[in-house]
């Protein structure tokens, strides 16, 4: 069953002599996000795979990783806001 854009899960990916992070809205749970990097840290494929919300791939060596933060994305609000 798709997410819906509540449910999407934001992953930010430190990589090490980049000056930004890799940021995605990624189409599988935390806990699935958590497993993918558990089991890349761990395997011998030393590859970091993750598909975001649109389907696309991104994979990164884990020899470059410098840290990996997951967490749920916030709900956008709509419309006008009085400050």
């Amino acid at each position: 069953m798709p997410q819906s854009e509540e449910d999407d899960v934001e992953v930010k990916i430190g990589v090490q002599f980049a000056p930004r992070e890799l940021v995605l809205e990624s189409a599988q749970s935390p806990a699935d996000v958590e497993k993918a990097v558990t089991t890349a840290l761990a395997g011998d494929d030393r590859v970091l795979s993750l598909v975001d919300e649109k389907g696309r791939r991104v994979i990164v060596p884990v020899d470059k990783l410098a840290y990996v933060e997951i967490a749920e994305s916030a709900a956008r609000p709509v419309g006008f806001t009085a400050s």
